[in-house]
Formats: structure tokens, C-alpha cells, sequence
């Protein structure tokens, strides 16, 4: 099972707001996830960002791959993703 974290969209039309998810990487974008872990609202100004940096931390060491997105709303948030260097040939 390949665990993402991502984004799902939330509100009203014109009017959205996310989650920041850990999910399955193959349910759906507004689907089934397994815990919430921040939000982000755009529409406000500057936007919203707030994140349960514990949890975040917790699924990262566990494996979790964040979408781009989400990785760099995690960097505003001062929150460093490593990268493993290895490759496989």
C-alpha cells in the first residue's frame, strides 16, 4: 500500500478550502483517507496554513510521499522533507 499525503478539496463552489490528507495513493481525491493532518485555505490573506507538525513528522518517517503541493506548503511551514539519495540500478 503506497501512502500518499494530499490535498482534498472542501467548501462551497467559488469558495474552496483542503485538507491536507494521508491516503491511500489509489482511492480517489475526495475519497477515503486514513487521518487528517492540516488544512490550507487559499482564500484568505496571506493564505491559512496549519499542519499537526507531530503527525506530519510521524507519517514522513513512516514513508509517506507528499505531492508536490503539499511539500511546498510544508516547506512554508518550516517542515523539511528528506529525500533518500540511493539509487537502484
Amino acid at each position: 500500500m503506497a501512502v500518499k499525503m494530499r490535498l482534498t478539496r472542501m467548501g462551497a463552489r467559488k469558495k474552496p478550502y483542503y485538507r491536507i490528507v494521508v491516503a491511500d495513493s489509489a482511492s480517489p481525491r475526495d475519497g477515503k483517507f486514513i487521518e487528517i493532518v492540516g488544512n490550507y485555505d487559499p482564500k484568505k490573506n496571506p493564505a491559512e496554513i496549519t499542519v499537526k507538525e507531530d503527525r506530519v513528522r510521524e507519517w514522513l518517517s513512516r514513508g509517506a510521499e507528499p505531492t508536490l503541493t503539499v511539500s511546498q506548503l510544508l516547506g512554508k511551514k518550516g517542515i523539511t522533507i528528506a529525500k533518500d539519495k540511493t539509487k537502484v540500478a
